[in-house]
């Protein structure tokens, strides 16, 4: 049996599928990702929770990055993964989609039952009063109080970064204007823990469903791979969709090497 062929049947043996997602779904909207096939850094690692908001220099490093990645993110639009996934969900094959993605493209995709893991980049909170904002309204800030900045161009980096080398000391940083506190991204840090209530109902999800399908994600990082370990724990299934190494090949009842998007296609198809 080929690989497309298995992986529709492991689809139709799990009618309700916890679908796991991760950067490799959005590479092809232009979005980086930050492992390569053997599941080491691409780059140097990501912002830390505790730097982030411990050291003012690095807040400037953030948001001088983040201005100029944003714009490209915020235009990304979803790719072949996405749109299969939405069309999978709709047929009544998907129960849910956890993503560890932050860009929002499963729902512009038309995905409904999604769940952002690590929360979504299109808003910002303030970690004072808990205050939310637009991430729109924090460009448009930052490009007013920073055209300078606001003109550099650099290579992107995942999740709305941007490779740009400092020094970054004159770079106004935005304060929450209800009482003046640190804004964040709504989105899990490295080193940062994902809400406690968002984890207890992806397992509840994960207890009702059939089957564990993982689509473009290395799960290096425990926040996604913890539910292989759990539905092998349940006695479910994992199918795993990536390009190259993941943390879970040992658990994985079936793996189908390939890009996303191809691969999802081609299920659609074998599905009808």
């Amino acid at each position: 049996m080929s690989s497309g062929a298995s992986l529709g049947a492991f689809v139709r043996s799990a009618p309700r599928l916890f679908v796991l997602t991760g950067a490799g779904c959005s590479t092809a909207s232009g979005i980086p990702d930050y492992r390569d096939e053997k599941g080491a850094w691409k780059h140097k690692p990501p912002v830390q929770f505790q730097d982030f908001v411990g050291s003012p220099a690095t807040r400037q490093r953030y948001w001088a990055r983040s201005l100029v990645g944003w714009a490209r993110v915020s235009a990304a639009r979803p790719a072949a993964a996405h749109v299969a996934l939405a069309a999978l969900e709709k047929s009544g094959a998907v129960s849910v989609l956890v993503t560890q993605n932050v860009d929002g493209l499963h729902q512009k995709a038309g995905s409904e039952s999604v769940v952002d893991l690590h929360g979504r980049l299109d808003t910002v909170r303030c970690l004072e009063c808990g205050a939310t904002t637009s991430r729109a309204a924090i460009q448009d800030e930052l490009v007013a109080r920073n055209p300078r900045w606001a003109r550099m161009n650099a290579v992107d980096a995942p999740d709305g970064d941007a490779l740009l080398e400092g020094p970054f000391d004159d770079v106004v940083v935005p304060a929450c204007h209800a009482c003046g506190g640190i804004l964040k991204p709504d989105v899990v840090f490295f080193g940062e823990n994902v809400p406690r209530a968002r984890v207890a109902g992806c397992y509840e999800a994960l207890a009702d469903a059939d089957g564990v399908l993982v689509v473009g994600s290395s799960l290096m990082v425990f926040s996604g791979y913890r539910f292989c370990l759990a539905a092998t724990e349940m006695g479910k299934k994992v199918a795993l969709v990536n390009r190259g190494k993941t943390r879970a090949d040992d658990l994985a009842h079936l793996k189908v090497e390939g890009d996303c998007g191809d691969v999802l296609q081609d299920l659609i198809g074998r599905l009808g």
